[in-house]
């Protein structure tokens, strides 16, 4: 590419360098990586990833084995999922219909990365609640 040339509106730089620059996806909407970060990290498809590690679940399964989400909310992140080609939707031919949601072999490769985020959180817990708890001394120390 020459010199004053600027690259695609959708283009967005690689991040296997060991030197990238963070800011170049966070500050581009149109970028593919912010968008699928936008959704992996999102809560409720983290739960959703790490209860179909081993197994295949139904709809309802899921949502009781999910505290808080809504039944639609459930339903959005089973499609983006699918869509993302992370989860997999199998509809069987039986009286009621049975639906199986699966992790892609797509799926199981960030089950792992999920994994490690939430080892490090349990073994983190304590200095950031004790983190949290200075902070929020610190805070009430100034407001007063």
């Amino acid at each position: 590419m020459e010199d004053g040339t600027s690259k695609s509106p959708g283009y967005c730089e690689s991040t296997v360098d060991d030197d990238y620059d963070v800011r170049q996806w966070d500050t581009r909407e149109d970028c593919e990586v912010r968008q699928i970060l936008d959704r992996v990290a999102d809560k409720w498809s983290l739960l959703v990833i790490a209860l179909l590690d081993c197994q295949s679940l139904r709809f309802t399964q899921l949502r009781r084995e999910i505290d808080g989400v809504s039944q639609r909310m459930l339903s959005v992140t089973l499609r983006h999922l699918e869509r993302d080609g992370l989860v997999s939707r199998t509809v069987h031919p039986v009286v009621p219909p049975r639906v199986d949601y699966a992790l892609t072999p797509l799926g199981r490769t960030l089950h792992q990365t999920i994994k490690s985020l939430v080892t490090w959180t349990e073994e983190h817990q304590q200095e950031i609640a004790q983190a949290r708890a200075a902070y929020d001394e610190r805070r009430e120390m100034m407001e007063a």
